[in-house]
């Protein structure tokens, strides 16, 4: 079989494996938010998952629910999100409209057997925020990441942490542990944009120039990390 034929089969399996099955392409982008909703209030409900000083400090967050392993594209992976950033020049604002974004590319540690696992990226500065804005990002090469410390191991690993531009969770049945995504890219879903908040929407305009409200189905996650983590701390 040629090699498209397994491109193509392996990307089959990935859109027939989401949580919903949604009628259009608007739908597939109002699941995708509420998800993220889901996925993040969740985490944030158990209190040694992500460390609240980490969160605190964070400039953004992605969240990246149900990112699935391509059976037939070897190490590969391939999962739909959203970033979510504060608002204001400096990122210290209140929680501003998520913008949509793709994770592709490399191994990242999925279970064996097409294992659904959940993401969350938290970027921690303002370089980080900016290449993510910009384009594609390939996570370890243009941006540094680490995994993530959870709960007491948030200072024994500070050092990681201040050197680090993004910290990386991941969450598979049930288990949430730091995990590398080193060698896997980023980059915004440029067409999800459009089609959620219109033809001039880009990342920059979503985040950096807070030009759009958030749909409906985004409010909620906004309204938890708000009540999460209100403000940026020093």
């Amino acid at each position: 079989m040629h090699l498209s034929k397994y491109l193509t089969t392996g990307l089959l399996i990935i859109s027939s494996a989401t949580l919903a099955t949604p009628s259009s392409d608007k739908d597939k982008d109002d699941n995708r938010l509420e998800n993220a909703g889901v996925v993040m209030d969740e985490i944030l409900n158990v209190p040694d998952d992500i460390p609240q000083d980490l969160l605190n400090k964070a400039r953004c967050v992605v969240v990246l629910p149900s990112v699935m392993k391509a059976a037939f594209i070897v190490g590969g992976s391939y999962g739909r999100g959203v970033m979510v950033c504060r608002t204001g020049a400096d990122f210290r604002g209140p929680w501003g409209a998520p913008a949509m974004y793709a994770l592709e590319g490399g191994s990242v540690g999925l279970q064996i057997g097409g294992q659904a696992t959940d993401f969350v990226i938290l970027v921690m500065n303002n370089r980080g925020v900016s290449s993510l804005l910009k384009s594609k990002v390939k996570l370890g090469g243009d941006a540094s990441v680490a995994a993530g410390p959870k709960g007491r191991d948030a200072e024994a690993d500070t050092d990681v942490t201040m050197r680090a531009e993004m910290l990386s969770y991941s969450r598979a049945r049930g288990v949430f542990a730091g995990i590398s995504l080193e060698g896997s890219t980023l980059r915004p879903d440029d067409e999800a944009n459009r089609k959620l908040y219109g033809k001039d929407a880009t990342a920059s305009a979503i985040i950096a120039e807070s030009r759009y409200e958030a749909p409906a189905d985004g409010r909620k996650l906004i309204a938890r990390l708000q009540k999460a983590s209100p403000s940026l701390q020093p």
